[in-house]
């Protein structure tokens, strides 16, 4: 009897969440990995710098691992291959600008890409897999979708997509080529949930350039410009509406100028000769010929945007008359942000344009009508919401079944799911191992839940370390406790409490010395709870309470080794 193929799609990021999208395709032992994203930390990840997909799949089986295709160049489908690419030695593939992008984040971290550049249109064969570039929209330039051809069928990945026909640069989503698999057949779609709650079609980017050029024209002096560094599109917009306007253009904020940069080093950003101006060169011109461009759009601490207008940046200050247009809506999350800045602009002076009813900002993803119009195109017999928090994903599988998709054949993962498809069906058969890594500084990992609940308690509850110092001969108390605070109760108006505690502490010892016996572990366990009860009882709080047991060898009724014991305790302190 012959062997049944197994074909398989496993997200192991990017579903019930927006960011770290990374999605393998398994046919038998041969693997592909669509994207390989990074997310942001949320609120109570306390000092995380980034989140990463749990790839320990593609480590156990790396010798399957034919390729990584790239999408397109935003955090959230690049950020996390400086850290795979340490582990997995494949190609990637991805378009020019894409490629470019990738280049730089891996320069910085000393990485090595084994990079192939592909353009829209292009087949590339990997083992069994031929894979198809199909160009499609979205807020960065070299956009595609994929057309993953498999012996057991065709997957098309629509990437990030929005259905724009003014783009500011490309070409119109290649509706044809959808077109056409939908006519062969297509086994299975994976399509972006990010607006699937939004109801019509997304607007084009053009209409945006369209309100820039107006708010240009009617800005009597110095015209302030935050949005995401990554959207190559508006920044082209501004630097149109600049040179329409005549105002020159300086670039703030590391990241956007970065990708500024490569963007016009590769021809997707047109910058005429003499436009683009140093910050330093842009503040000795007068304010009506001035144009600043800038990070800052989520309210970010450390942004340019964010410290104008808390009056932090050493260079820039709001003058009264400025135009503040804060072109990108605020992520889930970054709304308290993103108030709190656009107030602070406000009571310095400034005209601030910001949120969805001004018009300078517009979606990069397809709205419901928009993701009909591609479910109708490419007619698939299976599909698998994909990019997007779970309610989006719920969402898009209802649209799908309006659409006449049969519930049955509509698959809401989650991360680690393995859907996998055979000639004689296909269903959800088990999970895989999928999660985040946190990235704190160099560390990646090294941090977990338990980290973090001691450092969520340390921010809100602060620390108290009590140290005591003991002879283990004579099961004595040589020197302490003493108590040391930090963001607990202000020590000079809590003397009174924390000599209490010091005395409940030593009562505590004391009584695990008598029998003769120094048991550390339950003297420090025997410390730490009879010092949280006391405080809850006296502040309702419970700081973290850190015991600190020393030992020393002393001759007995010798000044000079209490001495010697004391000092050991304030170098511990």
């Amino acid at each position: 009897m012959p062997k049944e193929h197994r074909l398989q799609i496993i997200p192991l990021g990017g579903l019930g969440e927006v960011g770290k999208n990374m999605t393998v395709i398994r046919f038998e032992n041969q693997i592909l990995v669509i994207d390989a994203g990074l997310a942001f930390p949320e609120d109570d990840m306390l000092g995380i710098d980034l989140v990463i997909p749990d790839y320990s799949y593609l480590v156990e089986n790396q010798d399957m691992v034919l390729g990584i295709i790239i999408t397109h160049g935003h955090e959230d489908h690049i950020g996390t291959l400086p850290y795979l690419l340490r582990d997995l030695h494949v190609p990637v593939f991805a378009t020019k600008l894409t490629s470019g992008l990738i280049e730089a984040k891996l320069q910085e971290s000393n990485g090595r890409l084994m990079g192939n550049v592909v353009e829209p249109g292009d087949l590339v064969r990997l083992g069994d897999f031929k894979v198809e570039f199909i160009r499609v929209n979205h807020s960065i330039p070299d956009c595609v979708g994929l057309a993953i051809h498999t012996p057991l069928g065709t997957i098309v990945h629509s990437g990030d997509f929005k259905m724009d026909h003014t783009p500011v640069s490309g070409d119109i989503l290649d509706v044809a080529k959808f077109s056409e698999l939908g006519k062969k057949g297509v086994l299975c779609l994976l399509s972006d949930s990010t607006n699937a709650e939004r109801p019509g079609f997304t607007q084009s980017e053009a209409d945006v350039g369209r309100v820039l050029n107006h708010a240009f024209q009617s800005a009597k002096e110095r015209v302030i410009l935050a949005s995401f560094a990554s959207n190559i599109n508006r920044i082209q917009q501004v630097i149109s509406a600049a040179v329409l306007t005549n105002r020159k253009v300086a670039i703030m904020g590391r990241s956007m100028l970065n990708y500024a940069t490569i963007a016009a080093e590769l021809g997707y950003l047109t910058v005429p000769d003499g436009i683009l101006l140093s910050e330093d060169e842009i503040l000795t011109l007068p304010p009506n010929e001035v144009c600043i461009v800038m990070t800052g759009s989520q309210g970010e601490p450390m942004s340019a945007l964010t410290r104008i207008a808390m009056n932090d940046h050493k260079k820039m200050e709001i003058q009264p008359g400025d135009t503040v247009i804060i072109s990108a809506n605020p992520v889930p999350g970054n709304e308290k942000s993103v108030s709190r800045t656009v107030d602070q602009l406000f009571r310095q002076g400034a005209n601030v344009i910001h949120g969805s009813s001004s018009g300078v900002h517009v979606s990069g993803h397809a709205s419901q009508e928009d993701l009909k119009l591609l479910l109708n195109i490419v007619r698939p017999k299976y599909f698998i919401p994909v990019h997007g928090e779970y309610r989006m994903l719920i969402n898009h599988g209802k649209i799908a079944e309006k659409l006449g998709i049969p519930s049955e054949n509509i698959f809401i993962a989650e991360n680690g799911s393995v859907i996998e498809f055979t000639r004689r069906g296909a269903g959800m058969t088990g999970k895989v191992s999928a999660g985040k890594i946190l990235v704190d500084g160099l560390g990646v990992g090294d941090v977990g839940n338990i980290v973090l609940r001691d450092r969520k308690q340390l921010a809100q509850e602060g620390i108290l370390i009590v140290v005591l110092t003991i002879n283990r001969a004579t099961c004595e108390i040589v020197a302490g406790p003493d108590v040391v605070t930090r963001g607990f109760v202000y020590v000079r108006e809590s003397e009174s409490m924390l000599d209490e505690a010091r005395e409940k502490a030593r009562q505590a010892a004391e009584k695990c010395l008598e029998g003769g016996v120094v048991e550390w572990v339950a003297m420090k366990n025997q410390v730490r709870d009879t010092l949280n009860k006391h405080f809850y009882e006296k502040t309702r709080r419970r700081p973290m309470i850190l015991p600190i047991i020393q030992e020393v060898k002393l001759g007995e009724g010798k000044a000079g080794d209490v001495r010697a014991a004391e000092a050991k305790l304030s170098e511990a302190l």
